[in-house]
């Protein structure tokens, strides 16, 4: 499955579900698809979405940061720069 997180300010971002699930799971939402945010909302969500990678960064081992496969931090890079965006032009968040 992908999911497709859109917005009227930034291009659409498509991940697959089990990371897009771990990423709405990071913005502390409920996982549900489709969905939305609402402008007033994509602050805080993007605060916790960064909050939780900043997390992750910090746990992973050194050598895993050097390994070949992407890591989730990686991953969330397009999605907070889409929430980034929708935050400074307040604009809603979609996915499907």
């Amino acid at each position: 499955m992908l999911v497709t997180f859109k917005t009227d300010a930034y291009a659409n971002v498509m991940m697959f579900g089990a990371d897009a699930l771990a990423m709405l799971k990071m913005m502390g939402h409920s996982g549900t698809i489709p969905s939305a945010i609402l402008a007033q909302d994509v602050p805080a969500v993007l605060a916790r979405l960064v909050a939780a990678v900043d997390l992750q960064k910090a746990a992973q081992p050194a050598q895993e940061k050097d390994a070949e496969a992407v890591s989730l931090v990686n991953r969330a890079l397009p999605l907070i720069e889409l929430l980034t965006v929708a935050a400074r032009k307040k604009c809603n968040v979609m996915w499907e």
